[in-house]
């Protein structure tokens, strides 16, 4: 085994170990921190372990992770959650809209963007805001894991919302 080898993978133990000892350090505070802010459980987990995915990341530039590096992540994790959950609550209110007014779908903006989509994504976005499955729901009908349908609701939400500002601008310059 070569010194640089070994030099690697002391590294990446103490990477580890450094990870794991934030991880300890702060894994029920984060959690609570984002308990308190959300609707439910699932959300905080979800959101938690977003926290120390990144954590992890930065765990690789040989920085310390305190607390408050985590709970500096946890704050611009749940900026970026509200954000999320305010594109998708205007989605599902075009959505409803769209489903309650009964228009015919060559005349839907929604309807004809939703048409472009790729039918995975398409799939994933009808089930969740047209049907009302949650992502564990959507999982088992699609025999795939939440996570996977949690990423595949994201892309698709945000190739939606570029497919409708595209239409959007296109008929603004129409006018």
């Amino acid at each position: 085994m070569s010194l640089q080898t070994v030099r690697k993978e002391r590294g990446e133990l103490e990477r580890e170990r450094r990870f794991l000892a934030a991880h300890a350090a702060g894994h029920d505070r984060i959690y609570r921190y984002f308990r308190r802010r959300t609707d439910n459980a699932a959300t905080a987990e979800d959101l938690c372990a977003e926290v120390f995915r990144i954590a992890w990341e930065k765990s690789g530039e040989e920085c310390a992770l305190s607390v408050m590096i985590l709970f500096g992540i946890a704050k611009n994790v749940l900026r970026n959650h509200g954000r999320s959950a305010v594109r998708s609550a205007s989605l599902f209110g075009a959505l409803h809209r769209e489903r309650s007014e009964g228009r015919h779908p060559a005349e839907s903006p929604v309807q004809e963007a939703l048409s472009q989509l790729r039918p995975d994504d398409r799939e994933v976005l009808l089930l969740t805001y047209w049907d009302g499955f949650s992502s564990a729901e959507v999982s088992d009908l699609l025999n795939t894991s939440a996570t996977a349908v949690r990423m595949r609701l994201h892309r698709a939400r945000k190739q939606l919302s570029q497919l409708l500002e595209t239409q959007t601008a296109s008929e603004g310059a129409e006018r």
